[in-house]
Order: structure tokens, then sequence, then C-alpha cells
């Protein structure tokens, strides 16, 4: 057998050895505790909470805010402290070989500049930018919530911090924005009729806010219904919330990055030059002076 061989085979065992302590532990914590779970609230109301956010507000200045909005300072600040950083200290030490870091960075930038150069090949400078600052958001604000930074209610409920778009305010917020960068740039490079293509998609930003709410929502409230059954909630969790996390993270911001260029670029686009036909002249025969009139006669 060759070397190989054996490796693979002992991957193999390793994995099963895993897999089985795994499920043991699982049916172990099941078998143990599930006698002992009682809910003290209804599934619905914890779903609806987990929407809501109405008995979990955060206290904040003195004000009850939603804790998705601690959620969106917090992220908002976190990317403009790295962009500083970034900016300040390592741009200009990029050389022409780069490192691990600098081709990080140029391939982020490289890949939402050729989407925007695609999809608005005629205007894209400010498009690249907006839609490398959405997706980066969107991505990073969608995973900011498996850190889970633990936070106090007001209520006196211990929670964890929320991604920023699990608040329909945000989404619907985003959303908004991005049409309006879409009608800014028709506006700017088209006027009026940049203006009227824009705004015959008048559903688009809609859209755009229910299909960021509705996917992130779906993964919040399949994690809490995982968590309400204490049967559910040993390994089970972990998998499903990291995977549900990082798939809409990636889906998301996919699709709005996608969606704001294609449109960008259809209400951007010059209108085409017709080119009129002229038609062909008519050859007139020279005039005859009188004195060939006369000749002639």
């Amino acid at each position: 057998m060759s070397q190989d061989a054996k490796r693979m085979k002992k991957k193999k065992i390793i994995a099963a050895v895993v897999i089985a302590c795994v499920a043991a532990l699982l049916i172990v914590g099941i078998v143990l505790t599930d006698p002992l779970y009682t809910s003290s609230e209804d599934i619905s109301d914890v779903m609806q909470d987990a929407v809501l956010h109405e008995e979990n507000a955060i206290s904040l200045f003195g004000l009850e805010v939603n804790p998705s909005l601690i959620s969106a300072v917090t992220v908002t600040l976190v990317l403009l402290i790295f962009a500083a950083i970034v900016r300040i200290f390592f741009i200009p030490r990029f050389k022409t070989v780069p490192g691990k870091f600098q081709l990080f960075i140029e391939t982020i930038v490289g890949m939402f500049s050729g989407l925007a150069k695609k999809n608005s090949p005629h205007y894209n400078d400010f498009l690249g930018a907006y839609i490398f600052a959405a997706g980066v958001y969107i991505f990073v604000g969608t995973v900011f919530e498996l850190v889970g930074i633990p936070v106090q209610a007001v209520s006196g409920n211990s929670l964890s911090l929320p991604a920023p778009l699990a608040d329909i305010n945000a989404a619907i917020a985003l959303g908004f924005l991005s049409y309006f960068v879409i009608m800014a740039g028709g506006i700017a490079h088209n006027g009026l009729r940049g203006f009227g293509r824009t705004i015959k998609d008048f559903s688009l930003p809609i859209s755009m806010s229910f299909r960021l709410f509705g996917a992130l929502l779906s993964g919040l409230l399949v994690t809490e219904l995982v968590y309400y059954y204490l049967a559910l909630s040993f390994v089970l969790p972990v998998i499903v919330g990291v995977l549900f996390t990082l798939m809409h993270a990636l889906i998301q911001s996919y699709v709005l990055v996608m969606l704001t260029s294609l449109f960008y670029g259809e209400v951007t686009e010059p209108p085409v030059a017709h080119e009129k036909k002229h038609k062909p002249a008519l050859k007139h025969k020279p005039a005859r002076n009188n004195k060939t009139a006369v000749q002639e006669v």
C-alpha cells in the first residue's frame, strides 16, 4: 500500500472517530438535560422579539434603541478605523511584488472595480467605490453576529448583539440608499432621461430592502427555533448558525452589488446616436444663358 493510500485511510478513520464522538455527546446531552428543561416563554414570543426587539431594547444615552442600531454603529466604526489604518500605514508601503496582505486588498478592490466596469462600462468610478463599501458592510455586518458581544437589555435580560440588517429599518435604509445612488447617477449623466429610466423601476428599493431583511431574518428565526428546543441545542446551533450566517453574508452581498451595478449601468448608458439618412441631392442641369437660347432658336 502506497504512502498516499495510508494517509487517506488514516484521515478517514480520524474523521469517523470525531463524528462518532460528537454524535455520542449530542445524544448524552439530550438524554440528561431534556427532562429538566421547562420553557417560560412561548416560541411565538421568542421569534417576535427576535424580529422587533420590543422587550430587549438597549439604553443608549437614556434612549431605548434597537440592539441592531448598536451593531450598526459598532460595525461602521470598525470598518472606518480599519480603512484609516490601511490607508495610513499599509498603502504607502505597497510594493511592486505584493505580499499576502497587499494581494488580498488588491484582489478585493479589483473584484469590485471589475464588476463596476463590466456592468457600467461608461461611468463606473463612483459605482466601484459604492458597491465596494456596500458589499463589505453587508458581509462584515452579517458575520458580526457570530462574535456574540453580550449586552444587557433594559428589561434586565442578557443578549448578544444581532446583525445590523436584522433590523428592518436598516435594510430599508440601505435599499433606498442604493436606489438613490442609481438615480443620482442617471440624472448626473443623462439628465431627465436618466431620471425617467430610474423612476420606472420604483419598486426596486422595496425589493432590495426586503430581500436583505428576509434573508437575514430567515437565518435568525431558524437559529432561534433551534435554541428554543433544548433537544436541538447541542452542537447543532453552531453548525446551523455559522452556515446560515456565512451563506447569507456572501449571497446578500453579491445580490445587492449586482443589482446596484446593473441598474446603474442601465440608467447611465448614453443614448444611442442614430445617423440621419440624407436624401441624395437632385442633379440640376446647368442653366442656359440667354445667348445660347437665342442661338438654338
